[in-house]
């Protein structure tokens, strides 16, 4: 099979609901900014410490989460492809509040703002946590855009506030696993 079809030279594409769109249709933008993240994830994962196999096991988990909020903004609302999507498990915004509540556990209080960076891996958890912020941003405009609100969507708007706010904690617990303190924004 052929990674290439020549089916988008013009400058479009097929969503997962079959619909031909221009390559910077709204849809497009939405989950391609989430296979940015998935991919900007990945790298995150490939730079984890060992023995952090709970964070691997979350990822696995968060990557799977991203595929199949990937098909639902794939998909127009009125598509008979809607009976094939997956919904996200209910639970995976509460799953994510008690993983960061478990990581923050260990973590001094935080009374500043910080700024992002410190060991590499924690720096492109921070990445990896603005482009989550852009997710959630072009998930709102998708949905204010195209009147397309549905119990989906806004599991996934919550979903994605969840794992922006998980990557923070996140950044901060692999710098002091690593030994770096947070470097604290001075005015």
């Amino acid at each position: 099979m052929k990674v290439y079809t020549g089916g988008g030279d013009k400058g479009k594409t097929s969503l997962f609901s079959g619909e031909r769109v221009a390559k910077h249709h709204i849809r497009i933008e939405a989950y391609g900014d989430l296979d940015e993240l998935n991919s900007v994830l990945g790298a995150v994962a490939a730079y984890l410490p060992a023995g952090e196999q709970a964070i691997r096991d979350d990822f696995e988990g968060i990557q799977s989460n991203l595929f199949l909020a990937g098909a639902w903004l794939a998909t127009t609302p009125d598509s008979s492809a809607m009976g094939y999507l997956t919904s996200l498990p209910a639970t995976v915004s509460k799953d994510l509040e008690g993983r960061i509540d478990a990581l923050s556990e260990v973590l001094p209080v935080l009374k500043e703002f910080i700024l992002p960076g410190g060991q590499p891996v924690a720096a492109w958890s921070h990445v990896a946590r603005t482009v989550c912020r852009r997710c959630e941003r072009r998930l709102t405009e998708l949905i204010e855009t195209s009147a397309t609100e549905s119990d989906e969507l806004a599991a996934i708007q919550v979903y994605l506030n969840r794992l922006s706010d998980y990557l923070f904690v996140l950044a901060r617990y692999l710098n002091q696993v690593l030994g770096t303190a947070d470097k604290t924004w001075k005015k």
